[in-house]
């Protein structure tokens, strides 16, 4: 998911955001994005804040999370209502690459019960600060800012950025370079990484429109209140389907000071559940080397070019 490159507190990525050069799963449609929102929008959202900075490392007051989820037999995971990261499907059931990765290593760590509590994404990070849930699992891109804050599982995935567009493309939108050069009206999500990787390029920060989600995206671009919506490549494919107004560009790579920004995402933990983390990092990597992590992923999208070896710490460090 696209995550922020800036203060987390208050998408990034992203949406998180490098990966999918291939055509989204079918099945998953503009409905069912807009019933997980609405889902998400029913259970209201966390609008704890999050300080900047924490320790990486410590036990204190929660050394025994793990040991505290398998007595309760249920771990709560926060989802943001983003298509195919994490959200509500149709019949109302938790479901996206990161839950279903979830459901899978929960289990094999004793827990049966995976419970969503839907929030926005700038309050994923604050809401796992204040316990409001015990693991962010929503694809969220791991960059060093937010390793200040929380810390990571290994990524699960990597993913390029892409744009919405009117159809046709008519400005030839495809890269934030091209914004910059036609001064064309940019819309992204609320802490979206894409807001980042646009500044580097040199859109203005205070020109940009901000908006809740990438639906909100679509209709910007449909009604012409923007030109452009910048998210995760896979995101945008799979929230164009359908629209005869507006299509979604091809896949690109951004860059941030002349490097590319690398969008993995991955699972996000308070800094004192150190335990937790590393039993679920230890089921991940099994996951990856058997290959049944790609099938997880597969039916939302997800081909080998999205799976990395990349670890936590070195995308924190980076």
């Amino acid at each position: 998911m696209a995550p922020p490159q800036g203060n987390e507190t208050g998408k990034t990525g992203i949406g998180e955001s490098p990966g999918n050069r291939t055509r989204p799963a079918r099945g998953i449609s503009r409905r069912t994005v807009l019933a997980g929102l609405g889902a998400l929008g029913a259970a209201g959202t966390i609008g704890v804040a999050g300080c900047s900075r924490v320790p990486t490392t410590g036990k204190a007051g929660e050394g025994n999370l793990l040991e505290r989820i398998r007595a309760q037999n249920t771990v709560r995971v926060g989802i943001a209502g983003e298509v195919p990261y994490g959200y509500i499907n149709d019949q109302g059931e938790l479901t996206g690459e990161a839950p279903e990765i979830a459901k899978v290593i929960f289990n094999r760590l004793g827990v049966e019960n995976v419970v969503p509590v839907p929030t926005e994404f700038g309050s994923l990070i604050p809401g796992l600060r204040s316990q409001q849930f015990d693991v962010v699992s929503a694809g969220m891109y791991i960059n060093p800012q937010r390793c200040e804050q929380v810390i990571f599982a290994d990524p699960e995935y990597v993913m390029l950025d892409a744009f919405i567009v009117p159809k046709g493309n008519p400005k030839g939108l495809n890269t934030y370079e091209d914004i910059v050069r036609t001064g064309a009206k940019m819309a992204t999500g609320t802490a979206y990484a894409e807001i980042e990787y646009a500044v580097a390029a040199g859109v203005p920060r205070d020109e940009m429109l901000i908006l809740p989600d990438q639906v909100a995206g679509l209709a910007a671009v449909e009604q012409g209140r923007a030109d452009v919506f910048a998210g995760t490549s896979l995101t945008v494919r799979l929230v164009v389907e359908g629209s005869d107004r507006a299509e979604s560009t091809e896949p690109f790579q951004p860059m941030v000071d002349g490097e590319p920004a690398i969008g993995a995402g991955g699972f996000a933990f308070r800094p004192s559940s150190t335990v937790l983390r590393d039993a679920f990092n230890r089921e991940l990597r099994r996951l990856k080397e058997s290959g049944e992590l790609l099938e997880i992923m597969r039916p939302f999208g997800f081909t080998e070019d999205e799976m990395t070896d990349l670890t936590a710490k070195e995308l924190c460090a980076s």
